[in-house]
C-alpha cells in the first residue's frame, strides 16, 4: 500500500509511502489518497490531519509522468489535444474530482484543518500537494527542499501550484520561484513565509502532534466553519465575507452546544470539553409587544457601542 493511513485521538495519520519511489503521486497513489481525503472529511470523529511520508529524503518528488507502454506518441498528444476541448465527465481540468471538486482528487481543501510534516523532497506534485492541501506547514531542518520543478522541463504544469503559490507568498519571492525553477531550502522557505517552522527532522512528527492535539480540543464545528470561511470567502470583498462569517456564527450559537460549553468552562474555570453537539429545532420566539419590541431595538444599539 503506497499510503498509510490511521486514526488515533482524533487525529487523522496520512503518510505517503513509497520511498523507493521518491514517494511520488503515481496512478495508485493519487487513487488512495483521494479515497482518504474523502474519508477524513466524512469521518466527524476526524479533527484535524497530519500529512507527511516515510523517510528522510523524500515527501513527495512530484507524479509519475509515465504512461501505459501501447500508447503511441500521436495518441498522448491527441488525447492532450481533444481533452482540452471535450473533457471528461467527473473531472476538472484533467483530474477525477475526489473530496474537493474544484481542485481534482488529490489535491483537495477539506474543510478540515491539515498540518504539513514534510520530511524530504517536495517537488512538482510534492510542492502543489503542500500548497493546496497543507493549512500549518512544519519541515524538517535537515532533509527539507522545494522545488517547483517544472518550467525547467518546458511547461507550465497542469495542476493549480503557480497560481496558489502566488496568492500565497510575495510576488517578488513567488515569481523567482517559478522563473528561475530553482531548489531551494526549509530556511529559505521560511523566510519567504512558505512554512510555519523548521524543525530538527527527529522532532518533526511530535511537534505535528503536539499542534494536533490543540487543534483537535478546539470546538470542531467552529474549526471547520473557520476553515471553510478562509477558503470559499477569501477572495470576495470584506463586507460580503464579514456577512457570510456572521451568518456563519449565528449558525454555530443557536445550532451548536459548543458555544454554551466554551462560555461554561471559561465561567467555572475548567477546560472546555467540545462534542460538536448540533442542537434540535425549537420552538419560535413568541411574537414581541411593542413595548418589548421597542427594549430589544434599545438593546442591540446599546451592544453596537
Amino acid at each position: 500500500m503506497p499510503v498509510d493511513f490511521e486514526k488515533r485521538d482524533k487525529v487523522a495519520y496520512i503518510t505517503i509511502n513509497n520511498p523507493q519511489k521518491a514517494n511520488i503521486l503515481d496512478k495508485q497513489t493519487s487513487a488512495e489518497i483521494a479515497e482518504i481525503w474523502k474519508e477524513v472529511w466524512d469521518d466527524r470523529d476526524i479533527r484535524v490531519a497530519i500529512l507527511t511520508a516515510v523517510g528522510d529524503r523524500h515527501f513527495c518528488a512530484g507524479h509519475n509522468l509515465a504512461t501505459r507502454p501501447d500508447i503511441t506518441p500521436e495518441e498522448r498528444e491527441r488525447i492532450r489535444a481533444e481533452g482540452v476541448f471535450w473533457p471528461l465527465s467527473g473531472t476538472v481540468n484533467g483530474a477525477r474530482i475526489g473530496a474537493d471538486g474544484r481542485l481534482g482528487d488529490h489535491y483537495p481543501q477539506i474543510y478540515k484543518p491539515v498540518i504539513g510534516a514534510i520530511n524530504g523532497w517536495a517537488a512538482g506534485a510534492g510542492f502543489y500537494l503542500m500548497l493546496t492541501s497543507m493549512d500549518i506547514r512544519l519541515a524538517s531542518a535537515e532533509h527539507a527542499r522545494f522545488k517547483f520543478a517544472l518550467l525547467s522541463q518546458g511547461w507550465v504544469g497542469g495542476g493549480p501550484g503557480a497560481t496558489y503559490l502566488t496568492r500565497q507568498i510575495a510576488h517578488a519571492d513567488a515569481m523567482r520561484i517559478l522563473l528561475m525553477d530553482e531548489p531551494f531550502d526549509a530556511a529559505e522557505a521560511l523566510r519567504i513565509n512558505l512554512i510555519n517552522e523548521v524543525v530538527p527532522h527527529d522532532k518533526l512528527m511530535s511537534r505535528a502532534e503536539e499542534l494536533a492535539a490543540h487543534i483537535a480540543g478546539l470546538p470542531p464545528l467552529a474549526t471547520r466553519m473557520m476553515k471553510e470561511l478562509a477558503l470559499r470567502f477569501g477572495d470576495i470583498p470584506v463586507t460580503e465575507a464579514w456577512r457570510v462569517q456572521t451568518l456563519m456564527n449565528a449558525l454555530l450559537t443557536q445550532f451548536s452546544a459548543d458555544g454554551d460549553e466554551g462560555r461554561a468552562a471559561f465561567l467555572e474555570k475548567r477546560p472546555p470539553e467540545f462534542t460538536g453537539s448540533i442542537r434540535m429545532k425549537g420552538e419560535p420566539y413568541p411574537e414581541a409587544s411593542p413595548e418589548e419590541r421597542e427594549r430589544l431595538d434599545e438593546i442591540r444599539r446599546e451592544l453596537l457601542g
